[in-house]
């Protein structure tokens, strides 16, 4: 199947996006160009999505409206924010919430049930009160909208998912072959540390048996090592 081809099974969805930055954006523009209904929302209203809407075909919309949406509800914004997410509206919705986020200490401050253990997606359900599924984290955005290719393309780049809900996880890698790449379950969302910043798997465009590898290869002794490093890389590109 070609990229931007459906099968007959599968339904377009009702997808919500809620972040508006290089992620955000080009789910946006790709979800879209495979012909699903989506809504995108951001923190400063629909009027500042007036352009990427024109250009897209998505709707802009509230941050409740995207939150609210059917099937699929992707979470694509700094690890604070989520503090201000309509939780609510969450909670009720029916769609899969989808958290692609990462924690950054210098951008997002000290989070401490993550720096006590939990996963960056973990704390994101605890805050939420709800299940979500881990993916497009460890993924540059750049890739995400340029590398999307045909099955068998040997340049097919290989994503991880992962959660709790076996189910909802088939749903989002079904999501993820339809834009053109592979992808792997890598375990519940307490295994999801393998794929946070700083990690091997952590923003490099791995085929399928190289992000296994990476996977593997992540130390759990090493997970604070690595959140470091990745926060003092990142940190010159965050506005204070």
């Amino acid at each position: 199947m070609q990229r931007g081809q459906r099968s007959e099974r599968e339904a377009t969805m009702d997808i919500g996006i809620i972040g508006s930055g290089n992620i955000g954006s080009t789910l946006a523009r790709n979800l879209r160009a495979l012909g699903h209904r989506v809504s995108i929302a951001n923190s400063r209203g629909p009027a500042s999505l007036a352009s990427l809407a024109a250009e897209t075909g998505a709707r802009a919309a509230t941050v409740e409206q995207a939150a609210g949406a059917k099937d699929l509800a992707i979470i694509t914004i700094p690890q604070s924010a989520v503090l201000n997410l309509p939780r609510e509206v969450i909670r009720s919705t029916p769609a899969i919430v989808v958290d692609t986020g990462n924690y950054y200490p210098s951008r997002d401050g000290r989070i401490a049930e993550i720096d006590e253990g939990l996963t960056d997606s973990e704390w994101v359900a605890r805050v939420l009160g709800r299940p979500v599924v881990k993916a497009f984290n460890n993924i540059v955005a750049g890739s995400l909208a340029t590398r999307g290719v045909p099955v068998g393309d040997p340049r097919r780049v290989c994503l991880s998912v992962a959660g709790d809900v076996p189910q909802a996880k088939e749903t989002v890698q079904d999501l993820i072959r339809a834009l053109g790449f592979d992808v792997i379950d890598a375990g519940t969302l307490a295994d999801s540390w393998r794929q946070q910043p700083g990690a091997p798997a952590y923003c490099r465009d791995l085929d399928m048996e190289g992000l296994k590898a990476a996977l593997a290869q992540a130390d759990a002794l090493q997970i604070a090592a690595y959140r470091l490093k990745a926060d003092q890389e990142a940190a010159p590109y965050f506005v204070r």
